[in-house]
């Protein structure tokens, strides 16, 4: 574990590789994820609109409602997991639940502890100007980014179609190209909830490989994902 990673408490993402995987499903899987994709297209407009009326929240209480807070984790899961199952990783072929909650039985897995208190003047400021070096950064990973999303394209999707290929000439799924797509993914929904305002932690400069992430799980996470074959 890095010496710093400790210091990242509030987001955690893991991801274990399925096997086995199919050789051609991958070819697919675009169109079988449209439906959540509907889904998603008006998930991520209410996500928006929340946003917004947490951002008037923090700067009056100090406070991000808890029920608004939840919904937001859960679109980040819902984006996440589609994400896994499609071109963000290509890491399982197990379908996503139409689901906002943990799934701790899914292979893509995302907790945000719940802040208690948000500071004032940072939801003025880390969104956009405090944001900007990370946004540079992601957008190279992504092809171009919004609240999380790719945009399409990117480093991201280049490698896990890289992957695939590999996967379709010898049934594996290359190790080490699996936990450099998972760190890449890591470190953008890391920037996603800090410009969503869930957190006051500035996302690291730093790639942490592989499925399990090296921070520690979030001490008040809400509904901390448990189970699957990485937490035998």
């Amino acid at each position: 574990m890095p010496a710093n990673a400790s210091a990242h408490r509030s987001v955690r993402v893991n991801a274990y590789l399925d096997a086995p995987l199919s050789r051609w499903l991958w070819l697919v899987k675009w169109l079988l994820a449209i439906p959540h994709y509907i889904v998603l297209v008006f998930l991520w407009i209410a996500f928006v609109v929340v946003s917004v009326i947490a951002f008037f929240a923090i700067l009056f209480t100090e406070r991000y409602p808890r029920g608004l807070f939840d919904f937001n984790v859960g679109v980040l899961r819902w984006s996440w997991r589609v994400s896994y199952y499609a071109y963000g990783a290509l890491a399982t072929d197990r379908y996503p639940p139409f689901s906002l909650g943990p799934e701790p039985g899914y292979p893509a897995r995302l907790e945000i502890a719940y802040p208690e208190r948000l500071s004032r003047p940072l939801v003025l400021v880390k969104w956009w100007l405090l944001a900007i070096p990370q946004y540079l950064v992601i957008g190279f990973f992504t092809g171009g980014m919004h609240h999380g999303r790719c945009a399409g394209g990117g480093l991201i999707t280049l490698l896990s179609l890289i992957a695939a290929v590999a996967l379709a000439f010898t049934e594996k799924y290359p190790r080490d190209l699996f936990d450099l797509v998972v760190g890449l993914n890591r470190w953008v929904l890391r920037v996603a909830a800090y410009a969503a305002l869930m957190t006051d932690e500035y996302p690291p400069f730093r790639l942490d490989l592989g499925g399990d992430d090296p921070a520690p799980a979030p001490a008040a996470s809400p509904g901390p994902d448990r189970g699957g074959p990485d937490s035998a």
